[in-house]
């Protein structure tokens, strides 16, 4: 080869280096065989240098040959030059068809008619016991607020925010967590547009959102050091290729917006591996948490991912397997003629906060889709703990539909429920809402007869509506707890407003347990101040001492 040829061939090489890299950077697959994306990527960068390398040739003998008939000149272009170009392309052409016959034949050994019962095993389900495993909640704990206004209620908050509505807008996250034991959605800030991270990438987003499940109350959190790391950023800020050239050979499921006990805020990259053939039974391996300020990150196996995250398992995953378990309890063939035993999830899902921790919720049915549940399952999102309850009821739609039209002359719509223990008995709760999206009442329906619906403009009025519908049906229920009896001086007090209605909690002296005082039990509540003394009456319920009576004295 001349000089020249082997400068023209060392151009087409680094020519292709650039493709390949500027692919990378543009579509970040992980560096592992085990990754589909991966061998999309390599058949696309055999077909970019056998473009370069080769059809080159080709590409500079027409070009001389139409610079030749411009000057009357002749050149020859030999009548074999396509063959020679296309026998010297054989070799790409090798490889790219024996990729695509390999990812076949991998995807064919993955299919459930081979391994219908590593695909049933995917995820383990047991039985639980619904009154044990889903304590009974005080009425300030139940979350009223679905992903649609806790979106409303964050946009709002936004916009009463000057300083920043000009510069930035609301990420779609959303994701629930539990909070200090509270029921709350979080979501970043993100730049709204390059203008705008080209004046504040400095500095980063300075806050998120918090919005609370049950106060109905959003909170703007400014942060002392900005996010640096977030989708919204560009080049190796952007949190996706952080992770990537951090992480090369990870293969990561959806990454979510999480906050620790301190408020600090952290994605969630959960990295997923396979248990079936090559690439097929997805299942969650562990989680890499990256500081969203600092960029400081650490990988953590399954089981000992840290008690504050909440979500790693993604739900559509655990959906997935859910519906793996149901359709292959009696192998492949069942599930195509017999169809025996077979079942699958309702049409959407919810979440539970249950303790420390947040379940997703999501009741089983029939394949035949009778609009009737044969019980519900409760998904743990940081262990993937299932349980299964078996209590015949109502499918969600039904019971949705049920509580639309107790109220049908108001056409208020009801959000997706939430599986709520109630005297024992499982029990769909639900907001109603107005054809703006606000929450205007609330309503409780029985599971196993979703005829009975009790409504009310509070939560607490539903709840004493459907405890009432319940006693009309003659169906038995554990009664409330017995009523105990408290004084002392007041030594801390706030307020908030609930459900539209405001709210009381103070201690008193010598004592921890904290006491909830709708002002509706106590006009008095209104002028309460630390050092009075109250008597009260009171059920305990969820971990609060709910207050049914109360009698104040002013401090001197």
């Amino acid at each position: 080869m001349t000089g020249r040829e082997i400068g023209k061939l060392a151009g087409k090489i680094l020519l292709c280096l650039a493709l390949t890299f500027a692919g990378f950077w543009i579509f970040l697959p992980a560096i592992n065989p085990r990754d589909r994306g991966f061998w999309a990527f390599l058949i696309f960068n055999a077909l970019v240098w056998a473009a370069v390398l080769r059809f080159g040739t080709l590409l500079e003998k027409l070009t001389a040959a139409a610079r030749s008939t411009t000057k009357k000149k002749e050149i020859n272009i030999d009548k074999n030059t396509f063959k020679r170009v296309l026998r010297r392309t054989s070799v790409f052409g090798a490889v790219i068809a024996g990729l695509i016959v390999l990812m076949i034949l991998v995807s064919v050994a993955g299919l459930p008619i081979f391994n219908a019962s590593a695909y049933r095993d995917l995820i383990t389900v047991t039985d639980g016991n619904f009154t044990d495993d889903v304590a009974e909640l005080s009425m300030s704990q139940i979350p009223v607020v679905d992903r649609k206004t806790a979106v409303q209620l964050g946009k709002r908050k936004l916009g009463n925010m000057s300083d920043l509505v000009s510069q930035f807008e609301i990420a779609e996250d959303y994701t629930q967590i539990n909070y200090h034991g509270t029921p709350v959605r979080v979501t970043p800030l993100a730049y709204a547009d390059p203008i705008k991270w080209l004046n504040n990438r400095e500095t980063g987003l300075p806050a998120y959102i918090m919005v609370d499940m049950v106060s109905q109350e959003a909170t703007l959190v400014r942060l002392e050091e900005g996010m640096k790391y977030s989708p919204s950023e560009y080049f190796m800020r952007s949190i996706d290729r952080y992770l990537r050239f951090r992480y090369p050979t990870k293969i990561f499921e959806d990454i979510s917006f999480e906050i620790d006990e301190q408020g600090t805020p952290y994605w969630v990259a959960p990295t997923i591996s396979y248990r079936i053939a090559w690439w097929n039974g997805a299942d969650i391996s562990g989680a890499v948490l990256v500081n969203a300020v600092t960029g400081e990150s650490a990988y953590y196996d399954v089981d000992e991912i840290p008690a504050w995250v909440d979500q790693v398992y993604v739900s559509d995953l655990v959906i997935e397997q859910l519906n793996y378990y149901g359709t292959y309890q009696r192998g492949f063939w069942n599930s195509v003629f017999g169809q025996k035993d077979m079942l699958q999830t309702t049409d959407g899902y919810n979440y539970l906060a249950v303790g420390d921790d947040v379940y997703l919720y999501t009741g089983m049915t029939s394949v035949l889709g009778d609009e009737s549940n044969i019980g519900f399952v409760l998904v743990n999102l940081r262990t993937k703990e299932t349980k299964f309850y078996a209590v015949p009821g109502a499918e969600e739609y039904s019971a949705m539909n049920s509580a639309e039209g107790q109220v049908q002359h108001l056409n208020y719509i009801s959000t997706f429920p939430i599986l709520l223990n109630i005297s024992d008995r499982p029990t769909y709760f639900m907001s109603l809402k107005d054809a703006a999206g606000l929450v205007k009442m609330y309503a409780f329906v029985d599971v196993e007869r979703y005829q009975v619906v009790g409504t009310g403009a509070s939560v607490a009025a539903a709840r004493q509506a459907y405890i009432d519908r319940l006693a009309e049906e003659d169906v038995a229920v554990r009664p409330d707890k017995e009523s105990k009896e408290a004084s002392g001086v007041i030594t801390g007090l706030s307020s908030a407003v609930v459900d539209g209605n405001t709210r009381y909690y103070f201690q008193l002296d010598g004592g921890d347990a904290l006491y909830s005082a709708s002002i509706q039990v106590s006009p008095m509540l209104a002028f309460a101040k630390a050092g009075d003394t109250v008597q009260v009456t009171y059920v305990e319920a969820g971990g609060v001492c709910e207050v049914k009576s109360l009698q104040l004295q002013p401090a001197a």
